[in-house]
């Protein structure tokens, strides 16, 4: 996540008033055989606006994808118990008070979905999206990955207290050698390694060529795959007793979970998927030596990904059947210290009180609840105790904003309304 405090406050309300001002536009894509240039949608231009808009949920179309296979069961029922959520208000970051429905519009929704005591409360789709969709999560993939790592650690396949390099020793020397399993879950390396997306010398662009998330430019073409790219990130400092918010760490996290287990990520993720009663597959986007993506590269429907968000819920369970082990779920929920979370400014006020575990920001306020998030807007949220959960995809322009700040807000907002 960029630092969202480097303008001054007045700047910044008047920012964020000004994007709730603005009226709803969505842009004409991929229209013709083919589209005309200005509507084109390619791989060079796919997560840049208003490309966008189109490309976050036709990935498939553009790139190389691993499958998530949906499984041959009925899709499970999600029934309708509508609930107006549209006029609930909250306080904006612009101290302006706003309805459900302006920042749904605001922060370029494409899908939100509010389930309620297993029922719908409320769904609606924007920007052309349908239910049948498959949009990309980017970083709530990181919370699914640190799941199954949470599974594989419950089921003594992996020793979170073993060094990485135990498990990968390509990694020897690297920032990540001997970091431990448990400081990979909690973002708790000290790998030399800056989060910012409009960079494009930053590490975290060089993991986007790596990973194929877009064409690599000359002056940069050094690693043909993640695989290649992850060994040669280098420490910065000791491990342990911070929160360092890194994608990569994400994907050593992966790299480690498939080696101690001899399962791919992909097919560790569809043991699960195949049971949660999904109308689609869902899909990873393959790097180009055909790993997933892991940190950022899972695709699926808005009401799929409540399928899941209502299996944590429910302590795992779905109809019935253990799909995931309880203490699983529990060890995530526990939290960690939010002092340590709470001591990266930017995090700590886009999710105030949060904490960060196993991949998952954990709101202990609020029974606890947890939440998984993604650059431009993508969002799982699941409150057990007020048995509520909510899926939003967006296209939002730019990866992180201060519409962050009010979507948390929302999703608060809304939870503790229909708690009642």
């Amino acid at each position: 996540m960029n630092s969202i405090l480097d303008r001054s406050l007045v700047s910044r309300s008047q920012e964020v008033s000004e994007m709730y001002d603005q009226p709803e536009q969505a842009p004409v894509l991929m229209q013709g055989f083919p589209a005309a240039p200005p509507q084109r949608v390619t791989w060079a231009n796919w997560m840049s606006p208003p490309f966008n808009r189109w490309g976050f949920r036709n990935l498939a179309r553009l790139r190389p994808t691993i499958e998530v296979a949906a499984g041959s069961q009925p899709s499970s029922v999600l029934a309708p118990a509508p609930v107006a959520l549209e006029e609930l208000s909250f306080e904006s970051v612009c101290e302006r008070t706003v309805t459900v429905l302006d920042h749904l519009r605001a922060s370029k929704t494409d899908g939100f979905l509010v389930l309620h005591k297993g029922r719908v409360a409320y769904e609606r789709y924007f920007n052309g999206q349908a239910t049948g969709d498959r949009h990309i999560m980017f970083s709530v993939t990181k919370s699914l990955i640190g799941l199954l790592g949470e599974r594989l650690v419950h089921q003594g396949v992996l020793d979170p207290q073993a060094q990485t390099q135990d498990y990968v020793p390509e990694l020897v020397g690297s920032a990540f050698g001997d970091a431990t399993v448990r400081q990979l879950f909690d973002m708790a390396v000290g790998v030399h390694y800056s989060e910012v997306y409009d960079d494009p010398t930053s590490e975290s662009s060089q993991y986007g060529y790596a990973c194929g998330f877009k064409p690599t430019p000359a002056e940069y073409a050094q690693y043909e795959s993640l695989y290649q790219y992850l060994p040669s990130l280098r420490k910065r400092c000791a491990h342990g007793g911070l929160f360092h918010y890194v994608t990569a760490t994400t994907e050593v996290l992966a790299w480690v979970m498939e080696r101690a287990s001899g399962v791919p990520c992909a097919e560790q993720l569809q043991a699960v998927w195949q049971q949660l009663g999904c109308e689609r597959d869902g899909h990873f986007m393959a790097d180009p030596w055909g790993r997933s993506v892991a940190g950022a590269g899972f695709n699926a429907t808005l009401r799929d990904m409540g399928r899941f968000g209502l299996m944590l819920g429910n302590g795992g369970r779905v109809e019935g059947r253990q799909v995931i082990e309880e203490p699983v779920i529990e060890a995530i929920a526990a939290g960690s210290d939010p002092a340590i979370y709470g001591a990266c400014k930017d995090f700590a006020e886009w999710a105030p009180g949060a904490s960060y575990r196993s991949q998952w920001y954990v709101f202990n306020d609020l029974s606890p609840a947890i939440m998984a998030s993604g650059i431009h807007g993508q969002y799982l949220f699941v409150d057990r105790a007020a048995d509520v959960v909510i899926v939003k995809q967006s296209s939002l322009p730019d990866a992180v904003t201060e519409l962050d700040i009010d979507t948390v807000r929302m999703l608060r907002a809304i939870t503790a309304y229909l708690r009642g």
